[in-house]
């Protein structure tokens, strides 16, 4: 197909979230997913080299336009608002969630040593983690995971991408 990289191109720009190959092939029906991943990557590749404001990266599952780190003091001050952020509270009842998942509220008290309710409430509210089901005991409990949005926040491809212990230990030191 003629103009495939311009029409991936465009899929991805239009995209408001990250879009998968299987998306774009159902999209571009009569295209080859194996062609479809190679145009990516000469696009990833492209964008990486050249000197622009942003980039296509593969995040959350799938490939989005992401401005470049660099450039992020001048788009602050563009949006002169400040950055939605979260509590050391609520960071760490997110990473309880992020690595134990899947997880009952009462495991994440537990490794808190506090009641995480509000924590969890806020969590749902930035979509950052979602009701993945209940767990077949009485009073059927809620279980948590991690949402494609937390993917997205935190920049990473998929749940292995999350550092390890080890590597955690080294950025404190």
């Amino acid at each position: 197909m003629e103009g495939l990289k311009a029409v991936v191109e465009a899929l991805i720009f239009a995209s408001e979230s990250p879009l998968n190959v299987d998306k774009m092939a159902d999209v571009l029906e009569d295209v080859d997913r194996k062609d479809i991943r190679d145009v990516l990557s000469q696009l990833v590749e492209e964008y990486r080299r050249e000197t622009r404001g942003f980039w296509i990266v593969e995040v959350a599952g799938g490939y989005h336009f992401r401005t470049k780190n660099e450039w992020s003091p001048w788009i602050k001050k563009m949006k002169r608002g400040k950055p939605s952020t979260l509590t050391p509270a609520v960071m760490e009842t997110l990473a309880v969630i992020a690595y134990r998942q899947p997880v009952l509220k009462a495991e994440i008290d537990k490794v808190r040593g506090v009641d995480t309710g509000g924590a969890i409430k806020k969590l749902l509210e930035k979509k950052l983690v979602r009701i993945v089901g209940r767990k077949d005991v009485p009073g059927k409990p809620i279980i948590y995971g991690t949402t494609q949005r937390f993917l997205e926040v935190f920049n990473l491809r998929d749940l292995s991408e999350l550092p390890t212990l080890r590597e955690l230990k080294e950025l404190q030191e």
